[in-house]
């Protein structure tokens, strides 16, 4: 392995190099950017160590800069950090901090610091890949210092930790979702007793803010293949403490002979399947919770075998809580997942019965400009060990796809609006809002979706009187 550095980055690091020589004090590329670098992943930042003062440090490689770079800077954690941006490119982001070493308390992930050597800087990270350092010092400029044997977790692809794990995951809990997060971003492998140390700690996870939590579990779920760090979350226990309802979908339960698939599992190669597909965090929420209302509905009918009726609208309900416990957005993105959740069955539906256009007009009213998300989780949906089976529903889901093209070709009924309004109601008949112009207004909408009625005003006018007529009103005029 060897680490190829850009003009642009050499050329910074010329800067630090020289700006911590005139400081007299050593400094060192350290953790994720020689990881990244090593292993030809793409970084847009890099953290400086420096045996000194690292606010000084990023000040003094600031005024080497013509303009002179923002240096935002935390005095109670001596971090600073310096933005470089090269026209339209992403800005390359650098951090200085003082080598250090901690100490933790029991009840605590914040440690008491000291300032310290490099080797006390390193022996303080969490992992050996994130231990590895380049010298920017004038004796020994480039040389590698990998004293945990990081290179060689590296190609073996291994997650390892510096020290005794069992000690690294109690003082700091958050590096157990950081462990299974890099097996999942980078496809390695968790060294067994670091695995078992994480097992031993799980409970200690409940120090951690749910705000550091979740954003451990959206890495995860950004990743390439999601399903390798959701499984170690599940395995490990920490899934049961920090998302219990996706552990309530685990296990195939069998009454008579008759079982129902593993859910937990179904609901991994979802999200596997979309991530194939998309980047949309949101979009693989959706594939993670689709199913999450099956639990609660969960019952055995004599003759029939498993029925999860209504799972998809009790899921619907479960995404609020589930948003608001995990402290994730409660706004347009949580909306959207519901819908996702509420909708996921009618496509698939489709597919086992003659299509009408009213059934294709009411999936496109409902699903909106968000039609297509929901076909690619529907798609994403179809699992199967029967490769046979899932060509023939991908078979019968394309040809819905090509009927939702040619409805809303024709009516152009995604994210309609009837032709008349309520405004328009209350005028005509003189009435103030209540429950009779709702109910104009809803069979008005339900006329035209169910092709009774043309989608235009004047057979909207026409149908709206006749619908008055029969609930006893009269227009003003």
């Amino acid at each position: 392995m060897d680490i190829r550095c850009t003009d642009k980055e050499l050329f910074v690091f010329n800067k630090i190099a020289h700006a911590a020589e005139g400081l007299g004090i050593e400094a060192w590329i350290i953790g994720g950017f020689v990881r990244d670098k090593l292993i030809g992943r793409n970084t847009k930042d890099a953290d400086i160590v420096c045996v000194g003062d690292g606010i000084e440090l990023a000040n003094r490689v600031a005024d080497r800069f013509n303009p002179r770079p923002h240096v935002a800077f935390f005095k109670t954690f001596g971090t600073a950090q310096i933005k470089l941006k090269d026209g339209e490119e992403a800005a390359f982001e650098i951090e200085f901090v003082g080598a250090r070493k901690e100490s933790y308390s029991y009840h605590s992930r914040n440690p008491e610091v000291k300032p310290g050597t490099i080797k006390d800087d390193q022996d303080r990270r969490d992992f050996t890949i994130n231990a590895l350092a380049i010298s920017l010092n004038k004796a020994d400029y480039g040389k590698l210092i990998d004293p945990f044997e990081g290179l060689k977790d590296l190609e073996n692809k291994l997650i390892r930790t510096p020290l005794d794990p069992l000690q690294t995951f109690s003082d700091d809990p958050l590096r157990m979702m950081r462990a299974i997060r890099f097996a999942s971003q980078l496809g390695f492998t968790i060294h067994p007793p670091v695995f078992q140390a994480i097992k031993d700690n799980v409970e200690r996870i409940r120090i951690i803010s749910q705000e550091r939590i979740t954003d451990e579990l959206n890495k995860i779920l950004l990743s390439k293949k999601p399903s390798v760090g959701l499984d170690l979350l599940y395995k490990s226990g920490l899934l049961h403490i920090i998302f219990p309802q996706m552990v309530d979908l685990a296990g195939a339960e069998y009454v008579d002979g008759l079982g129902h698939k593993d859910n937990f599992y179904h609901t991994l190669q979802v999200i596997d399947n979309i991530s194939q597909h998309t980047n949309d965090l949101w979009l693989r929420w959706a594939a993670l919770l689709h199913d999450i209302g099956k639990p609660p509905t969960k019952k055995f009918e004599t003759g029939h075998g498993w029925t999860f009726h209504g799972h998809e609208v009790v899921g619907g309900r479960m995404v609020p809580r589930i948003f608001t416990r995990l402290k994730l957005p409660q706004n347009e993105k949580m909306r959207f997942v519901r819908k996702l959740v509420e909708l996921h069955l009618r496509p698939i539906s489709l597919t086992k019965e003659d299509i009408t256009d009213s059934a294709i007009r009411r999936l496109l009213f409902d699903a909106g400009d968000d039609i297509d998300d929901l076909m690619l989780l529907c798609s994403a949906d179809i699992t199967s060990k029967n490769k046979q089976k899932v060509k023939r529903y991908l078979e019968n889901f394309e040809i819905v796809k090509d009927r939702l093209r040619e409805v809303e070709e024709k009516d152009r009924i995604r994210n309609w609006q009837p032709p008349i309004t309520g405004e328009m109601i209350m005028e005509i008949f003189g009435l103030s809002p209540c429950k009779q112009v709702g109910d104009i207004k809803n069979a008005i909408r339900e006329a035209i979706l169910d092709g009774k009625i043309d989608n235009n005003y004047d057979a909207a006018y026409d149908f709206m009187m006749k619908t008055a007529e029969e609930m006893g009103l009269k227009p003003l005029v």
